[in-house]
């Protein structure tokens, strides 16, 4: 939990300097990086921090209604995420890149989706997604 800790703090400190992405954020919790690094960590296969205290996958999809993100502002999200994973020494073996980045494709484009909507048409006790490593050991195995 703490890189994930340390991934989030130091990529909301690159999101708040960015002038896509800081009229977004500007106004987040404190709590919000924390929050965004147990969900994360807990999709991934970490422990059930964010859903046993801290929310729930229908919370976490409320706070991206009516917000209006773009794919810009997407693309721009992702590639400072992936900066900073590199940066803070992130694994960077494929099967977890590619785990890693499956997740983070599919949970930015379901945010944007739900971001340009002021209804959420999904039942409150969906339980958080558990994100999959896929088939161990690569194609050449």
């Amino acid at each position: 939990m703490p890189v994930f800790e340390k991934l989030t703090e130091l990529f909301y400190q690159k999101v708040l300097k960015d002038a896509l992405l800081e009229p977004v954020f500007k106004h987040m919790s404190p709590e919000h990086q924390l929050h965004v690094a147990h969900f994360v960590a807990e999709v991934m296969g970490g422990p059930e921090w964010y859903s046993t205290t801290e929310g729930s996958h229908f919370k976490m999809i409320q706070k991206h209604l009516s917000k209006h993100l773009t794919e810009e502002h997407r693309k721009c999200w992702v590639s400072l995420l992936l900066e900073t994973a590199d940066e803070i020494g992130l694994p960077d073996d494929p099967e977890f890149r590619s785990a890693f980045m499956a997740y983070i494709e599919w949970g930015t484009r379901i945010a944007v989706i739900n971001s340009n909507t002021d209804e959420l048409p999904m039942n409150p006790d969906e339980p958080m997604p558990k994100w999959g490593w896929g088939v161990p050991g690569g194609p050449y195995m």
